[in-house]
């Protein structure tokens, strides 16, 4: 079977189950959800071994992110039945205003089959039964998904799930597909298909943009959700900096070297002003990062990569690298590097302001205040922003931390960006170059909308009216009517 054979399958299968799917109650989709779950579960340990031959990660990492898949499906399915993101809300007719106000009622739908682009460096919770998986079921969405290749049979073993729980629940099988071919050919036409509603990533910026690119290309272009590159920098301020340094060093070096520096929140730039305390700073976290041993990466494309960018990144010339691991790194293991530039040179090279995906991160020299003013303007759009600051710090750079929140969608004092809670006040996304549309996230509830649209009706008898929309309000969910939030 040919590509296009293949993907005109999955998504006609797709098509149809939207039909049916985006009918199910908010119950079912939760029960549904929920069922999924259940099944990850009950794959034991075979998940756990399986995932760990494909992706070099610990049995603990495993472990740990096969909980929080379970855990996002369960949250999603309960936020799903809550119906907050439903965004429900009523204005009643006004029969003698002139002209008449008809009785008009809003709220989210369903827009149609997802695809998803699989993860290389959460090979659950951003892949096959990841976060934009169970986000879409929760819309009333039904996903295909486009597998990664690195752990094409971890996905397989997802699959089984997922498919046993459509039987559980009795849901039409085109629900969900998982698709794969080797090349980009694949991911073009998906994105190009026809009945593709919108595209959820996570991944790298090329890959990111490419999908982006080619969705504004359709005779009727979609939305991409894809979550692409972050150097989430670190502001040392003055205060904080001289109150901790040493702390902060032993701190920061742990975000940056966790998971082998392999989290899109791993923090790449560290900003702070020239001084004693910033050579301190420099001085315990270079002692640091020479006593982590370097680890597997992910694959070897992967290691790879992190060789030539960092190998770029050191031969510029205005760039000192100030430690390395003191082991030697072996094949497909990624060795933990610090460097440090002056602020003008890093200003003025490009090159320096590219992530650089595995244990490493640049120090940013200022000369004063009105220099690292200068590096926060100069970012791009970034997932978090951090700033290690004393209450003094932050009334005394307001300027500062006014730019900083326009550049990021996670601002964090005081404590390092690695770590992404799942809870409805995260937010998982920021301005581009870092995603796509810095108006949604792709962690907690709120990630649902992505793949709703709001639909109005108007004049409508409450008989045929949605559950979500009648007077009685058989589902019990918060809604606003008259513009007052009421059950």
């Amino acid at each position: 079977m040919n590509i296009d054979s293949i993907i005109n399958s999955a998504m006609e299968e797709a098509n149809a189950a939207f039909s049916v799917f985006r009918k199910k109650s908010l119950k079912e989709r939760a029960h549904f959800m929920r069922t999924i779950a259940q099944q990850i579960e009950a794959l034991g340990d075979e998940l756990i071994i399986v995932a760990g031959q494909e992706t070099n990660l610990p049995e603990a990492r495993l472990r740990g992110e096969r909980g929080r898949t379970m855990f996002q499906l369960n949250a999603y399915a309960d936020a799903c039945e809550r119906g907050n993101w439903l965004e429900a809300s009523i204005d009643t007719a006004v029969p003698d205003k002139a002209p008449p106000k008809p009785d008009i009622r809003k709220m989210l739908i369903p827009i149609g089959p997802v695809v998803v682009f699989g993860s290389s460096n959460f090979p659950f919770a951003y892949s096959t039964a990841g976060g934009d998986t169970a986000s879409a079921f929760a819309a009333g969405c039904p996903v295909v998904v486009k597998a990664h290749p690195a752990h094409l049979k971890t996905g397989a073993l997802m699959t089984e799930a997922i498919h046993r729980a459509i039987e559980i629940c009795q849901l039409p099988k085109g629900v969900f597909t998982n698709v794969y071919s080797p090349g980009f050919e694949i991911g073009k036409a998906l994105v190009m298909h026809k009945l593709t509603a919108a595209v959820g990533f996570t991944g790298s910026f090329s890959g990111g943009k490419q999908l982006f690119d080619w969705a504004n290309e359709r005779a009727s272009p979609i939305p991409v959700f894809a979550e692409m590159m972050s150097i989430n920098p670190i502001f040392l301020m003055p205060e904080k900096l001289h109150e901790s340094s040493s702390d902060l060093a032993k701190q920061i070096a742990g975000s940056i070297t966790l998971g082998v520096g392999q989290f899109c929140t791993k923090p790449g730039l560290i900003i702070g002003i020239e001084g004693e305390d910033l050579e301190t700073f420099i001085e315990t976290l270079g002692s640091e990062i020479k006593n982590i041993v370097p680890a597997m990466m992910l694959h070897a494309g992967i290691a790879e990569s992190y060789i030539e960018k960092s190998k770029l990144a050191l031969k510029q010339p205005e760039v000192k690298k100030i430690a390395d691991a003191d082991a030697t790194a072996k094949e497909n293991q990624g060795l933990p590097i610090v460097a440090k530039v002056n602020a003008k040179d890093f200003l003025k090279n490009p090159i320096l302001h590219k992530e650089v995906f595995g244990p490493y991160s640049l120090i940013i020299v200022c000369e004063n205040k009105a220099e690292m003013i200068e590096v926060v303007k100069n970012l791009e759009g970034q997932l978090t922003v951090t700033l290690m600051a004393t209450e003094n710090d932050i009334r005394a750079n307001t300027e500062l931390v006014a730019i900083a929140e326009t550049k990021c969608g996670r601002f964090i004092l005081n404590n390092v960006p690695t770590g992404v809670e799942v809870c409805l006040s995260m937010q998982h996304g920021g301005p581009f170059p870092s995603t796509t549309d810095a108006r949604f996230g792709s962690v907690g509830a709120d990630a649902i909308k992505r793949f709703a649209r709001p639909l109005s009706y108007q004049n409508w008898p409450n008989a045929l009216l949605p559950d979500e929309l009648k007077n009685e309000n058989p589902l019990q969910i918060w809604r606003t009517v008259n513009d007052e939030i009421t059950k």
